[in-house]
Parts: C-alpha cells; sequence; structure tokens
C-alpha cells in the first residue's frame, strides 16, 4: 500500500527544497521570495526499501496576510485528514513564530505521526537554537539542512518507521482500476457508459468529480472495481482547498489501485500534464492503458492519423512504450468494453510468474553473447537470474560487479524480457546483485 507523506509549514522555510531532497529531483520550484510555491506539487520517493509519495503543501501569495495564513491552516487540516504522515518544517533562523505556533495547536488534534523538520541547521552553533522548537509541544525534533542533506537521514529512518505494514490485509479483494486524467478527459463518462446508467455526475466544467468514487463492475465474466477520480490538473483555478484534496484523494488512488486507466482528450493532445500522470502510474508500478477518448470529435481524419496518435504518444513515454493504446468514445460507447478487455488482460500480466529454471536457461545465454560493456577494464559476469516475489514482475541478475551495470544495459535486458514474454502495459523491475 502507497504511503502518503505532506510537507506542511509557513512560507520560506524550505519545504520545497526538502521536497525536492526527498524526489531527488529539482521538481519545486525555490526562491527566497516567500509565497514562491503555488501549484500542488507530488513525487515518489523511497527509504529503506519502503516507497512513499510526498506532497508539498504550497502557499498562496495572493491576498492579505491574513487570508495567506488562513488557507495556511486550510491544507494543514487537508494534509491532516488525508496524509498518513505530517512533516511539520520550521526555520531556526526566525525561530518560533506566531504562525508556527497556530499550525502546531491544529497538529495537536491529530493521531497521526508528526514530525518536526527544523530546517537550515547547517553548522553546530545552530544546533543549540533548535532547542527552542520544543515549545511547539509535538515531542521530538530533527535538526536538518534540506539544502545539504544533514539530518535528513535520522528523519527519513523514524518516518519510515511509523508506516503501516505493508502485508496487512486489503477490505477488498477485487481487482481495481483507477480511472486518472486531466479534468474533463471524459472519466465519469466512461464510468457511466459501463454501467448503462448516470451513475457519477457530468458536466462541462473542469473539476466536477471532486471525489474518488468506487463502482463495482460485474458484466461480461468481468469483475473490479472501478474507481473514478478527480482530475489532476497542473493550475487549480478554483477553490485551491478543494483542488488539493482532490490531488491527494486521486494520487491514493493511483497507489492503491492495480491497473492505471490514463484517459486522454483526443482534441486537446497528450501534453504535459498528462504526462505526468502517466509517470506518476509508472512510478507506482502500476498496469497502465491508455485511452483516447472523444476520437468521434477529431476531424478531418485521415488513414494515418491514429497511427500517428499512437506514434506521438509513445515518443513521449520513451523508454517505456510497452503499453496498449486504445482510441475510444465514451458518449457513442465505441471500444469502451474493449478497454475493458485490456485492462483485464494487464491486470493478469502483472501477475506473471517465470520459473528460475526458464530465465536461466534463456536467459543466460542472452547474457553471456551480449554481456554489460566493460567499465574501467573490468568485465561483469552475470551469474544466476531468478524472479522476486513482488506484486509487479521483478528480476534480480546476481552478478560479481553489479555496480558497472549501466541503465542502457537495463533497458536491453528490459526489452529482451518484453520481447520473450508477455508483458504489455505492465513496467518490470530489474535489479543487478551480487553473487
Amino acid at each position: 500500500m502507497g504511503n502518503l507523506v505532506a510537507i506542511v509549514g509557513r512560507p520560506n522555510v524550505g519545504k520545497s527544497t526538502l521536497f525536492n531532497r526527498f524526489t531527488q529531483r529539482r521538481q519545486a520550484i525555490v526562491d527566497s521570495v516567500s509565497g514562491v510555491t503555488r501549484d500542488r506539487h507530488y513525487g515518489t520517493s523511497d527509504w529503506n526499501g519502503r516507497d512513499f509519495t510526498v506532497i508539498d503543501t504550497g502557499g498562496y501569495i495572493t491576498g492579505s496576510e491574513d487570508v495567506f495564513e488562513g488557507e495556511i491552516r486550510k491544507q494543514v487540516k487537508i494534509a491532516i485528514e488525508e496524509a498518513n504522515a505530517i512533516i511539520f518544517v520550521v526555520d531556526v533562523e526566525t525561530g518560533t513564530t506566531d504562525l508556527d505556533m497556530d499550525v502546531a495547536r491544529i497538529l495537536h488534534r491529530t493521531d497521526k505521526p508528526v514530525f518536526v523538520a527544523v530546517n537550515k541547521v547547517d553548522n553546530a552553533m545552530r544546533m543549540d537554537d533548535a532547542m527552542e522548537f520544543y515549545n511547539l509541544g509535538l515531542g521530538e525534533y530533527y535538526p536538518l539542512s534540506s539544502i545539504n542533506g544533514s539530518g535528513t537521514g535520522e528523519l527519513l529512518d523514524d518516518l519510515v518507521a511509523s508506516f503501516e505494514k505493508e502485508d496487512e490485509a486489503t477490505e477488498d479483494d477485487l481487482p481495481k482500476f483507477a480511472i486518472v486524467g486531466r479534468p474533463n478527459a471524459g472519466k465519469s463518462s466512461l464510468v457511466n457508459a459501463l454501467m448503462g446508467q448516470n451513475k457519477n455526475i457530468v458536466t462541462d466544467i473542469a473539476g466536477t468529480t471532486r471525489d474518488s468514487i468506487d463502482t463495482h463492475y460485474n458484466q461480461f465474466g468481468n469483475e473490479f472495481t472501478l474507481v473514478d477520480t478527480a482530475g489532476l490538473r497542473k493550475k487549480a483555478r478554483v477553490h485551491e482547498n478543494l483542488e488539493f484534496y482532490s490531488v491527494m484523494r486521486t494520487i491514493r488512488a493511483i497507489e492503491h489501485c492495480d491497473v492505471c486507466i490514463v484517459m486522454v482528450d483526443a482534441t486537446v493532445g497528450f501534453d504535459a500534464q498528462d504526462l505526468n500522470i502517466f509517470h506518476l502510474a509508472e512510478k507506482n508500478h502500476k498496469g497502465i492503458v491508455v485511452l483516447v477518448n472523444k476520437w468521434d470529435q477529431v476531424e478531418n481524419k485521415e488513414t494515418m492519423t491514429l497511427e500517428h496518435y499512437r506514434k506521438m504518444i509513445y515518443a513521449k513515454t520513451a523508454p517505456f512504450t510497452d503499453y496498449p493504446i486504445l482510441f475510444i468514445s465514451a458518449t457513442t460507447k465505441q471500444r469502451i468494453f474493449k478497454a475493458v478487455e485490456m485492462a483485464v488482460e494487464v491486470y493478469g500480466r502483472k501477475n506473471t510468474k517465470i520459473t528460475t529454471s526458464e530465465l536461466n536457461n534463456r536467459f543466460l545465454p542472452i547474457t553471456e553473447a551480449t554481456p554489460p560493456p566493460a567499465y574501467k577494464g573490468k568485465y561483469v559476469k552475470i551469474k544466476y537470474i531468478t524472479q522476486i516475489p513482488t506484486m509487479v514482475p521483478s528480476f534480480a541478475f546476481f552478478c560479481n560487479l553489479p555496480q558497472y551495470v549501466k541503465d542502457p544495459y537495463k533497458r536491453f535486458i528490459e526489452n529482451k524480457m518484453r520481447d520473450m514474454y508477455d508483458l504489455n502495459g505492465v513496467p518490470i523491475r530489474i535489479y543487478f546483485r551480487k553473487k
């Protein structure tokens, strides 16, 4: 199960810098001017073998100071409700402020794990200054520097230790298919078309669906749970607090599902936001089916338009291109049941099991004929291959020098694996370990 971690705090304490360190990429804009982060940023991270999703709760720069503080309080409350754990970031340079105390009083009311991250402690002198944050009444604090990373290890150790055990039984054994995409891509229309009734509200207004809605599907011999999610957009234009709430719910739906059905609006195209949603599903190792909706509204169709569209999507999602793309219309019900069949097939492929003997018999000759390139005069010898018992197909290649195997060779192995076995729509993981 996925875990959601929200980073909260007043403006300019280093929330985005800490977010970038956790996700290991410069995704969130960082500036000395307070209130730079306006959109919701979310990314995946891992520590000690535990994956989790981090959300950077940005502030609001528009409006009066009172409105600004009020919006921070709203975000904190939403984070408390939706997140598994909360990281409360404060600034050792400014010390405890009234707004910090205000946020702390809200956090006192929750039973969720709260971790006080005292940021900008980058020398020994500031270590003593950090002691004043005991005044917040939230227990132990973690002095750290989000810029250079010092002290973040201790915080992450305790953070992942607070997560629930991964082997806990789920409430529902039925496969879960989450329909995700931008607002107004036709997600709710697809659910209504499949169910044959207007179960979910559909309007031309983007953001009609605010919550994740579960629907039990049991037709034509297929039984699963369809999850209609709120559209993920880059910038929330109305009701920011509701938008943030919807984003958190949608991320949780992606983490807890088995297959992500990524809805794309054919009249708009596959843009950056669609790509972000696709990568979020891929990073969470979910089965993926891409549905290009509203194909009936595309004008001037030529013979190769469909193929050109498909190639354009594959080019943007490379190097992962082994997944099905289907062109549908939710309003006319064109190919919608074919979409269900695809999702069921991808779910079945996620559970692919390959025996160790077969892997070694078929793959060791390939690795011997095409070994990893030599690095610094050292040659990598692959000795043994086995499948790891995980939720998605994962394979361990045991060799003498795993640190010298680079990403291009891993992609080569993955492509060979996909050529041999039917793994269309399923992200697979390749590991090289010491033997």
